[in-house]
């Protein structure tokens, strides 16, 4: 799972801010929005080393969301966003979707969870949550709430202009 456009080596700012990477202007949608939002130099290590051990059913997800499969729109596997690390983020739809562990039944997590979804919010960004049960006991449906999910964030932009 090669992943050419994280660019974990990419210069670092002459203002010494952790390395956000410089030469994201590839890595801008059209209307100017950089797709990792201030994310620093360690958050692109550590997303690195999470595309190398990924869980079954981020492995099986991204099967189906890898190499335009959706929708045509590219999907990026453990992509950092802000100070976080999104499981899969598509810039496109402004979409995140997090494959979610038993643990997020936990309070604690469920409200760390709850918190960064609404930063991410803020942001503009959608965030769809599945279990690691939905997604491999039920791909077909948990594909069709991804597709409807950006088909309807990228017709929004289509007709607001934000292209």
């Amino acid at each position: 799972m090669n992943d050419n456009n994280n660019n974990a080596d990419s210069e670092k700012s002459t203002s010494g801010d952790l390395g956000v990477n410089n030469n994201a202007d590839s890595e801008k949608s059209p209307s100017g929005v950089n797709m990792f939002y201030g994310a620093s130099q360690i958050l692109f290590d550590f997303a690195k080393q999470l595309r190398c051990k990924p869980t079954e059913a981020e492995d099986f997800l991204w099967v189906h969301l890898s190499n335009k499969k959706i929708q045509n729109v590219r999907f990026k596997l453990q992509h950092p966003i802000l100070y976080f690390i999104a499981d899969f983020y598509c810039h496109k739809a402004k979409l995140i979707i997090e494959v979610d562990g038993g643990y997020h039944q936990l309070p604690a997590q469920h409200e760390y969870d709850c918190n960064r979804d609404f930063e991410l919010e803020e942001l503009g960004l959608k965030v769809l949550r599945f279990t690691n049960e939905q997604v491999l006991l039920d791909i077909e449906n948990t594909l069709r709430k991804i597709e409807d999910e950006v088909k309807q964030r990228t017709t929004l932009k289509f007709l607001k202009g934000n292209y």
